[in-house]
């Protein structure tokens, strides 16, 4: 007996695109693969998605070169001060905020008073200027010197040569190598003839307000910030000025900053919010924070667009679905997994061209500092603010009449 064979069915199709044929698939979690006509949409329209994708790609990009130039900016205008290790600096009472390194001036008893306070497991005296400095070479270069007790704990420790101890040694930060300084340099102070040993170097960079950290012994700093020459006695004022108290906080414990300030008429700042004492940085800052900003915006307002359109050419196909059984949240699933796989496609690609970049200009003398949880919020923020735009401009077809499909409109 001859057997026929049997008549295979097959599965319509529409604008190149595979539906649905019953209910019962949409339904099924067996048909999941079968449900999303839009990741089929992403092979069939490759070359408008491809465009859409390489949009986005850029914006990750910027995004990432964006980052990194922050991170860098921030680094190079306040290492110096998020290596120290202190809980808050106690300046002059009422000192303007957005210059108290520049400005404060504190008497040296407000030391005592602060190392009495609960809570507090040391304080010691903390001094800040910036000085132009010439070498034995004649190289200029510039400085941030920083006062302290070479016995404190804000007496650096150092990758090369030996730490702070002679009165006329420094220890600087090891990017002042690239500036010009040398391990046994002698530098001179302009104006006054000052001049300063380089001893040894940090081990990692310390920079305030773009210019190179160089620690110093408080006395030496103290006769250099008043103006004393070489051979000339130090004033006595002088000897009892610094710029702040340091203070550092027991560990899991909190020091009451108002109680300390009554006590030693002081105004204090914690060691972030010092930060913005430093030349510059709030400018910088809020400058770079505010690009990202309009980066993120422009991310969803770009995704949101190309979805709008798509969305609107893809509305007899998403009615023919609704007309075969499929549910709104459905439809809206579907669209919004084909803009999650764009997104997170692009966004990924972008970051990896934005991190080969940044590795090319890391070291190259430009304050540029790859941060990878900075690079992945921006690229997470990204994806999500994409998604919300797509999300909004979709949110239209799940409303599509099923009769639109049948010619219920003509």
């Amino acid at each position: 007996m001859r057997l026929w064979p049997r008549r295979q069915r097959s599965t319509p199709t529409f604008n190149n695109s595979m539906l649905i044929t019953c209910r019962h698939d949409v339904d099924n979690p067996r048909g999941w693969a079968l449900m999303f006509l839009a990741i089929r949409e992403l092979s069939f329209a490759r070359l408008r998605f491809a465009l859409m994708g390489a949009v986005i790609a850029l914006i990750a990009v910027l995004m990432v070169m964006l980052s990194g130039l922050s991170v860098g900016l921030v680094r190079d205008g306040v290492s110096g001060l998020q290596n120290l290790p202190v809980t808050s600096f106690a300046f002059q009472q009422d000192v303007q905020r957005d210059s108290a390194f520049s400005r404060s001036v504190v008497d040296l008893s407000a030391v005592d008073e602060w190392a009495a306070q609960p809570g507090v497991a040391d304080a010691t005296p903390f001094g800040n200027t910036l000085v132009n400095t010439r070498t034995g070479r004649g190289t200029e270069v510039d400085l941030a010197l920083f006062g302290v007790q070479p016995d404190s704990f804000l007496s650096p420790a150092v990758s090369q040569g030996e730490r702070l101890g002679t009165e006329d040694g420094i220890v600087v930060s090891p990017t002042a190598l690239d500036a010009g300084l040398q391990m046994g340099d002698v530098v001179t102070i302009d104006r006054l003839g000052t001049q300063l040993r380089v001893v040894g170097i940090t081990k990692q960079q310390d920079t305030f307000g773009h210019v190179d950290v160089a620690y110093v012994p408080l006395a030496a700093w103290q006769a250099i910030k008043s103006g004393t020459v070489p051979g000339a006695e130090l004033p006595q004022r002088a000897a009892t000025e610094i710029t702040a108290v340091a203070v550092r906080a027991d560990d899991g414990k909190s020091v009451d900053l108002a109680a300390g300030d009554t006590a030693a008429g002081t105004e204090s700042l914690t060691l972030k919010e010092s930060y913005g004492a430093s030349p510059g940085y709030t400018a910088e800052t809020t400058t770079l924070q505010l690009i990202q900003g309009f980066l993120y915006a422009i991310s969803a307002l770009v995704a949101g667009a190309f979805f709008a359109v798509w969305a609107i050419q893809r509305k007899p196909e998403v009615a023919v679905l609704r007309a075969l059984g499929a549910s709104t949240g459905w439809v809206l699933r579907d669209a919004l997994t084909q803009a999650f796989v764009l997104l997170a496609a692009a966004v990924a690609v972008g970051v990896g061209v934005g991190l080969a970049l940044g590795a090319l200009i890391t070291g190259s003398g430009i304050p540029f500092a790859l941060s990878m949880p900075s690079i992945s919020a921006a690229g997470v923020g990204l994806v999500v603010l994409g998604l919300v735009g797509a999300g909004a401009a979709v949110i239209r077809i799940t409303s599509v009449d099923p009769a639109t499909a049948l010619g219920g409109n003509r």
